[in-house]
């Protein structure tokens, strides 16, 4: 759950709105009773007889037929019990007695109608401590045109390879809504630096939001625009740049005052004949004045805090552009929709040696290309493309078997490991120092 102030505010959710106040100080795991309104109230367990304590099972389902007309109760008799204020478990009770062949269903049979009735009619819910794992599911199965279809035993993985641990310092650039940056923050604990390599005009993190960090989270995330890489490589960044609109802005301030000192003196020389007029219109006039005096100001409140912002965003950049420098980073991830081989090549330059590295693409021709051009420049070792194939199972006594349905495919992923390279040797140079082969000398024996 978010820090923020969450008073008043409306939720929806299964679509159903629900309001969070009573949330507030329980403790995560907590199962709640949607009242009317959108009401929360602890739920309290009871020890209610189960539905199917009074009720024998079948041996088997074969003369059982789907036909709909086992249920004696319509959905204008459900809809009546609703009203009268009968709880989920009630109607289910309804339910299983009013059910003509429940009795022949096998009893896992009758244990799965009755767990998706309570699905359909106890109004509970359960609010989690948000984790890596929950919001990667709730991407994956809700919005995965977000994360890049990136699924979560895929980001498992991602976070295993590079060796995500506290105190390290880590590279992060991805387009998956600040799953994967939110993901690596947690890992870490809070401890170590998260440089967020960011495309466009600023970083989304609308992910790591989601997670609900402590403040001290925060101060371990730094973030650095990747258009700014090749100047840092190249030692040209300048980190005081000005902004060029406020430039325009000052240029256009200086250019009216300008032209109210010229017309100052022509309108004291115009204004004799005209007094009478201006008499009249004094009123009006003082009204302008005002309603002008008060837009100059808020105008100037408003240029004050873009250059105030402005300020902090150029402070943030030196920062992180000082970390840069040392070129001693321990670990780079790299999940984006864009192409990952010019990204890739431009930020392994910030990795220390011996560090490892990992590209996650929904398709596995970016990472392909990726592949030949490191085996091509060098400098990396332990190269692997790999995707991953996931089946969920159903553990059960007596019916344990795979799930029919499963997820079609979880991505590709690139992983390495940085050397370091000595390029002032010439490429003959390795032949060269190689001792030539010993001629082995053939003794003639005499027959």
């Amino acid at each position: 759950m978010s820090n923020q102030p969450i008073t008043g505010k409306k939720v929806i959710f299964e679509k159903q709105w629900i309001f969070l106040d009573n949330a507030v100080g329980q403790l995560y795991s907590t199962t709640f009773e949607i009242l009317s309104g959108g009401n929360l109230k602890p739920h309290e367990l009871k020890d209610s007889a189960s539905p199917l304590d009074a009720v024998e099972a079948g041996t088997d389902n074969r003369n059982i037929v789907d036909d709909g007309k086992s249920q004696k109760l319509t959905r204008d008799d459900i809809e009546a019990l609703k009203e009268k204020g009968l709880k989920g478990q009630d109607i289910i009770k309804k339910l299983v007695d009013n059910h003509a062949t429940f009795g022949d269903k096998t009893e896992y049979s009758q244990v799965k109608y009755i767990k998706k009735k309570k699905k359909k009619y106890e109004n509970t819910v359960m609010i989690l401590k948000p984790s890596c794992r929950i919001l990667a599911m709730m991407y994956h199965g809700r919005e995965p045109g977000k994360i890049c279809h990136l699924r979560y035993d895929t980001l498992a993985q991602m976070l295993t390879l590079a060796n995500i641990h506290a105190g390290s310092k880590v590279l992060v650039f991805e387009t998956c809504a600040g799953l994967v940056l939110g993901s690596i923050m947690e890992r870490m604990g809070g401890y170590g630096s998260v440089i967020q390599m960011y495309p466009g005009g600023g970083p989304v993190r609308a992910g790591v939001e989601s997670f609900g960090f402590p403040a001290h989270f925060h101060d371990t995330l730094h973030e650095f625009p990747i258009c700014h890489v090749n100047a840092l490589l190249a030692g040209t960044l300048d980190t005081s740049a000005k902004d060029p609109t406020a430039e325009n802005t000052d240029e256009k301030q200086l250019n009216l005052a300008a032209e109210k000192e010229q017309n100052q003196p022509e309108a004291e020389e115009q204004g004799t004949p005209e007094e009478e007029s201006m008499e009249t219109n004094t009123g009006d006039d003082a009204g302008q004045d005002v309603e002008k005096t008060e837009k100059d100001k808020l105008k100037e409140a408003k240029a004050q805090v873009k250059k105030l912002r402005l300020e902090e965003k150029q402070r943030r950049l030196a920062a992180t552009a000082a970390l840069l420098k040392g070129r001693n980073a321990d670990g780079l991830v790299i999940a984006s929709r864009f192409h990952p081989c010019p990204v890739l090549l431009g930020l392994l330059k910030f990795l220390s040696p011996s560090r490892p590295f990992v590209v996650y693409s929904q398709y596995i021709e970016p990472l392909v290309e990726c592949f030949k051009k490191l085996r091509e420049c060098g400098g990396t070792v332990n190269l692997r493309l790999t995707d991953t194939w996931m089946r969920h199972y159903q553990v059960l006594p007596d019916r344990t078997h795979p799930l029919l349905l499963m997820s079609g495919g979880g991505g590709y992923l690139l992983s390495g490991t940085t050397v370091a390279t000595d390029h002032s040797k010439p490429a003959g140079s390795k032949q060269a120092e190689e001792p030539a082969p010993k001629r082995q000398k053939l003794e003639d024996t005499e027959g």
